[in-house]
């Protein structure tokens, strides 16, 4: 099953239990999910799992920044409110890299540019990035990286 069949279903389950919040949040995927389809080919166009994945993403890091919004405007109910649909999307990402698999996984693209210094941290970063395909952070990516990579 697609993740966007998968977005369908859940949110046909949503009504059904009469999970509001659940049900807009997923309302508002499925919406930014369409217009990724709009802007790729039209109307019929499905995205493939990658680029909704990359939308999901893109939902989650709206999420961070709202929350962050909040929390220095002392709003906590709204933070409150975003944190929990954060963890609604979450639910749709792959599992997440460990921190020793991120380390194998720099350490071996390191090697595989044959990088020395932090001058050449672009092309560990592409290979990083395919690599970890979405189960990592960029901000984590990019750290470990900082981190092996000699100044």
């Amino acid at each position: 099953m697609s993740l966007q069949a998968q977005i369908d279903s859940d949110i046909k389950d949503a009504m059904r239990a009469k999970d509001s919040a659940r049900l807009n949040t997923l309302r508002l995927l499925k919406t930014a999910l369409k217009n990724a389809a709009i802007e790729k080919g039209g109307a019929d166009t499905i995205l493939d799992d990658s680029e909704a994945l990359a939308i999901v993403r893109k939902q989650i890091k709206q999420r961070q920044d709202s929350i962050e919004g909040y929390e220095k405007g002392g709003r906590a109910e709204l933070a409150a409110t975003e944190k929990a649909e954060m963890e609604m999307l979450a639910a749709y990402l792959p599992a997440g890299l460990s921190a020793t698999d991120l380390e194998a996984l720099v350490r071996d693209a390191i090697q595989e540019v044959g990088a020395t210094s932090r001058k050449q941290m672009g092309a560990v970063m592409k290979i990083v990035s395919e690599k970890a395909a979405g189960r990592a952070d960029g901000r984590a990516l990019s750290t470990e990286v900082q981190k092996q990579l000699p100044a």
